[in-house]
């Protein structure tokens, strides 16, 4: 007993074609041309209609603790909201406390998980580094988490040194895993977010300032070149900014395996919200944050061309009321926004039927891309 699509058009990363699709319990059994129903098949008419895979996005973050609070989404309603929206799968992250064991970390979140409605993978997060790590991560990869994240930013919680990164890319190239960075520089980052509230400068405006490209764009070429060097799988979460696709770009030029990722909000948006009142200019607050209009174009052709494999969401949002913890200081506002429910709506309209990549390309950025990858 199963599920018979009938009389749709496939689309697929490889193209259109017209085939029937059966489904039985969780997986697909069968793709061809007039399938004949099977006794108990539930049959769906999909003449004039589209057929396409579910999608599956690469970067969320629920249930997430930041700045003392956690964010608004947990497990059951960011998924049932992925799957109102489409997305079949959401790849989200095991955040070890420093010093935690992180299969432990791991146990506790499939947990979480477990009210999800849609599939759910983990990426581990290295978030500290001694001589006991590399035993860990061969664990790691063993149960089923070969994707690892390390923040070059956040070096007071969860950021690493560019000594333990550089170990990090090492263990990963030795066991055929695959790093997924952060790409700011986190030194800079604070000097300059610490010199703005000294000034007394600490409308939310001063988010972006704070955070400008040149330090994504560097984060992002020192990554690039240390796992190039390394011979590590590199990929790059949600590329705002010309100066770190130019990065990426340079990477795969020298056969490097670098690639990337970027988000809708960094595809429409720009830094003209941050210039909002607080109540409108918080819910922005992301980090890297919205950039100048004039990124916008350049993210969209490396969409188009490969530079960048995949569009998630880093959906991770905040409430009015958490958002408030940081009206009368920028620092303290959490970091994040939603977009789960939205990635192939938006993508579809702003992309497709706007002519900037193709209906298999849209394919390939949302769904088949990041299951290749991960």
């Amino acid at each position: 007993m199963g599920i018979l699509i009938q009389g749709g058009t496939l689309l697929t990363a490889g193209g259109r074609r017209r085939a029937d699709v059966r489904t039985e319990g969780r997986r697909i059994a069968a793709v061809a041309r007039d399938l004949a129903p099977e006794p108990g098949d539930e049959i769906l008419d999909a003449a004039d209609l589209l057929v396409l895979p579910g999608g599956v996005d690469p970067h969320v973050h629920l249930a997430l603790p930041v700045a003392g609070t956690v964010s608004a989404d947990d497990f059951a309603s960011g998924t049932r909201a992925a799957l109102a929206g489409g997305t079949t799968t959401v790849i989200d992250f095991v955040h070890p406390e420093r010093g935690q064991d992180p299969l432990e970390a791991l146990a506790v979140r499939r947990e979480e998980a477990e009210p999800s409605v849609v599939d759910v993978a983990l990426h581990m997060a290295v978030t500290w580094w001694d001589d006991a790590m590399p035993g860990h991560l061969e664990r790691v990869v063993a149960a089923g988490v070969p994707s690892w994240k390390v923040y070059l930013a956040y070096k007071e919680t969860v950021g690493l040194d560019d000594a333990d990164v550089v170990r990090v890319f090492a263990e990963a190239a030795r066991l055929a895993a695959t790093v997924l960075v952060h790409a700011e520089h986190g030194d800079a980052v604070e000097l300059l977010r610490e010199r703005a509230a000294a000034a007394g400068h600490t409308a939310v405006r001063e988010h972006a300032r704070t955070r400008p490209a040149a330090l994504e764009g560097e984060a992002t070429n020192r990554a690039a070149v240390l796992a190039g060097v390394l011979d590590a799988r590199l990929y790059v979460v949600h590329v705002t900014c010309r100066e770190a696709v130019e990065a990426i770009e340079r990477a795969r030029t020298r056969g490097w395996l670098v690639c990337g990722e970027t988000c809708p909000q960094y595809l429409l948006l720009d830094e003209a919200v941050y210039a909002r009142p607080f109540d409108q200019a918080a819910d922005y607050v992301i980090a890297p944050p919205l950039r100048p209009k004039s990124h916008q174009e350049v993210l969209w052709r490396a969409l188009a061309d490969g530079t960048l494999e995949a569009v998630g969401t880093d959906h991770c949002p905040f409430t009015s009321e958490q958002k408030a913890a940081g009206r009368d200081d920028f620092r303290r506002v959490p970091g994040g926004a939603a977009g789960i429910e939205h990635r192939l709506s938006l993508l579809w309209t702003h992309g497709v039927v706007a002519g900037r990549i193709s209906q298999s390309r849209f394919v390939e950025l949302v769904s088949t891309g990041p299951a290749r990858r991960f």
